[in-house]
């Protein structure tokens, strides 16, 4: 199973995320958990200057922006082989 982190306090990117990355795992039919993690002190664990934050499987993938849904699709691809 793969692990989707959304990095944010929760704001409209982080939630506009939150929603994309729900439409492309429910579209793929992938198995995903994914986590919002809101708390700055677990959110600075990772290389990140700007929220949305966009975390698979423990590798920072994206952030201070809100990648495509072929995109994401691309890297959930990549993680589950």
């Amino acid at each position: 199973m793969i692990t989707i982190k959304i990095l944010g306090p929760g704001c409209t990117n982080c939630t506009r995320l939150l929603e994309r990355v729900r439409r492309v795992v429910e579209e793929s039919g992938m198995l995903a958990r994914i986590v919002k993690v809101t708390n700055y002190v677990e959110i600075m664990r990772y290389p990140i200057r700007h929220t949305p934050g966009l975390v698979i499987n423990e590798r920072l993938v994206a952030s201070g922006a809100i990648p495509a849904e072929r995109e994401i699709a691309g890297w959930l691809a990549r993680a589950a082989t």
